[in-house]
C-alpha cells in the first residue's frame, strides 16, 4: 500500500490529538477530503499502531461511526534539551504531548561522552518515574550551537569546547538503537513556542539565557538557510559594546553584552556574588539597583540588534524566551528600544512579548519534530532506522503550516 501523504498524515494526527475529529466522517468534514483518501491514511495508521479503532459514536442518520483515538500507551519519545550548565529532559507521548520534564546541573564542557551518559541516565530516571514499560519510540535533542539539521552534526559551535564536527545524531542513535533527531535550541524553541501559540503569522523568536539565539519563522515555516545555520544573533555586533572579547574569537558581539553569561560576568566583576544566569535572574527579582540597571541596558542592546532585523522582515511577533524572558524589565527594555528604532508603521501592529512555552518550548519543539520524523512502525528489538524518515519540512525548512481546523501540523 503506498504511504499517505505526509502533511495529510500529520493533519489527521494533530485533528485525533486535539480531540477535534473522532472518525473518518470527522476527518472527511474537517481537512475536505474524498472519504476514499481518509480511509486510506486511517487504515495505515492502524497497521501502523498508532491509532486504534474502538467503540461507536451517535449517529447523525447513517452508520455509526467508529471512534478513534491515538494509541498513547504504545510509547513516548525522550527529548532533551542542553545549555552550557543545565540540561533538561522530558518524555512526549506519540502525539507530541510533553508529559514530563526534569532539569538538572551539567558542566558542557565535559565534552559529548560524559554528557550523554548523564542524558542517558536520566532518561532512564524519568521514564521509571513516568512511563514504566512503555517502549522507547525515539530521541531528540536541542544543543546551543550551530547543528548541520537534519544530519545531526555540530558545526563550530563558540562555546562548546570538544564538540565541533561531533555526530551527535549517531550518537543518540547508536545509544537508543531507535531514530534520533537534533537540532539547534533556539530552533525547537521556537518550532515549540509556534505551535503552543497556534501563530499564523510570522515570528521571530530570540532564546536568551547564557548565550543567545534566534530564529525566524515565516510562512509557518522555520528558516534555515543555505546550510541550516541561519539565526546566529548572538555575534552580531553592536556599539556600546566595550570591544569585550566574545567567545568566537571575535570583539564587539551581543553575546558579550546582552547573555546572561554577559551579565553574570560584569556584575561578578563588580564584587557581587553572582555566578551564573540565574543568580542574575534572582538577583533581578530581589531589585538589587545596579544588577536591574545592567539588566535594562543588555535589554536595550538585544533591542538594537532586533530592530534591523525587524524592520528588514516586518515579522507579525518578536518573542523573547529562554532564561531572560522571566524578566519583566528585561523585556520591556527590548520592547522599548525596538518602538524607539523601528519604523512606525512596522510597529504598529507588531506583537512584542515573551514566551508563554517557557522552559520547555525546546522539548515541545523536539516533540513535534519527532511526530514528524520518527518511524513509529519499528517493532522492538530491531536496528533503528538510517536517520529522520523524509518529510516535506524537514528540507530545508520545517514546515508548521496550520491544518485547516488552525492546528499545527
Amino acid at each position: 500500500m503506498p504511504e499517505p501523504p505526509a502533511k495529510l498524515r500529520e493533519q489527521a494526527l494533530n485533528l485525533l490529538a486535539s480531540g477535534k475529529a473522532a472518525s473518518r466522517a470527522d476527518l472527511v468534514e474537517i481537512l475536505e477530503v474524498a472519504p476514499s483518501t481518509v480511509s486510506s491514511v486511517v487504515r495505515r495508521l492502524l497497521e501502523e499502531g498508532t491509532i486504534l479503532e474502538e467503540g461507536v459514536g451517535a449517529s447523525t442518520g447513517g452508520r455509526r461511526p467508529r471512534i478513534l483515538r491515538l494509541r498513547e500507551d504504545g510509547g513516548v519519545f525522550a527529548v532533551a534539551e542542553l545549555g552550557a550548565r543545565h540540561a533538561r529532559v522530558g518524555l512526549c507521548s506519540p502525539s507530541g504531548e510533553l508529559q514530563a520534564a526534569e532539569e538538572f546541573a551539567v558542566d558542557i564542557g565535559a565534552g559529548p561522552g560524559a554528557i550523554f551518559d548523564e542524558i542517558t541516565a536520566a532518561f532512564d530516571r524519568v521514564r521509571a518515574a513516568h512511563a514504566p514499560g512503555r517502549r522507547l519510540l525515539a530521541v531528540g535533542m536541542a544543543l546551543p550551537g550551530p547543528v548541520d539539521f537534519p544530519h545531526g552534526r555540530l558545526i563550530g559551535p563558540a562555546r562548546m569546547p570538544g564538540w565541533s564536527g561531533y555526530d551527535v545524531q549517531s550518537d543518540l542513535r547508536d545509544r537508543f538503537e531507535v531514530t534520533a533527531v537534533v537540532d539547534n535550541d533556539a530552533k525547537a524553541a521556537a518550532i515549540g513556542e509556534y505551535v503552543t501559540r497556534r501563530e499564523t503569522g510570522d515570528m521571530i523568536y530570540v532564546k536568551a539565557g547564557t548565550g543567545i539565539g534566534g530564529c525566524l519563522v515565516s510562512r509557518a515555516e522555520i528558516y534555515r538557510g543555505g546550510r541550516g545555520l541561519s539565526g546566529d544573533v548572538t555575534h552580531v555586533r553592536v556599539a556600546d559594546s566595550g570591544e569585550r572579547e566574545c567567545s568566537c574569537g571575535s570583539r564587539g558581539c551581543l553575546e558579550t553584552v546582552a547573555s546572561g553569561a554577559a551579565l553574570a560576568r560584569e556584575l561578578a566583576g563588580r564584587g557581587l556574588p553572582v555566578a551564573s544566569t540565574r543568580d542574575v535572574i534572582a538577583a533581578t527579582v530581589n531589585a538589587d539597583p545596579a544588577v536591574v540597571t545592567l539588566v535594562r541596558q543588555a535589554g536595550r542592546l538585544l533591542g538594537v540588534a532586533l530592530s534591523g532585523l525587524v524592520n528588514f522582515l516586518n515579522p507579525d511577533s518578536v518573542v523573547i524566551g529562554g532564561a531572560l524572558s522571566s524578566l519583566d524589565v528585561y523585556v520591556a527594555a527590548v520592547k522599548g528600544m525596538l518602538y524607539e528604532r523601528c519604523l512606525p508603521p512596522l510597529t504598529q501592529s507588531l506583537s512584542i512579548e515573551a514566551s508563554v512555552a517557557g522552559p520547555d518550548a525546546a522539548l515541545i519543539g523536539l516533540g513535534h519534530l519527532l511526530r514528524e520524523s520518527a518511524d513509529l512502525r519499528l517493532p522492538a528489538g530491531h536496528g533503528p532506522p538510517a536517520g529522520p524518515r523524509p518529510s516535506p519540512g524537514l528540507r530545508p525548512s520545517t514546515s508548521l503550516r496550520p491544518s485547516n481546523d488552525g492546528s499545527s501540523s
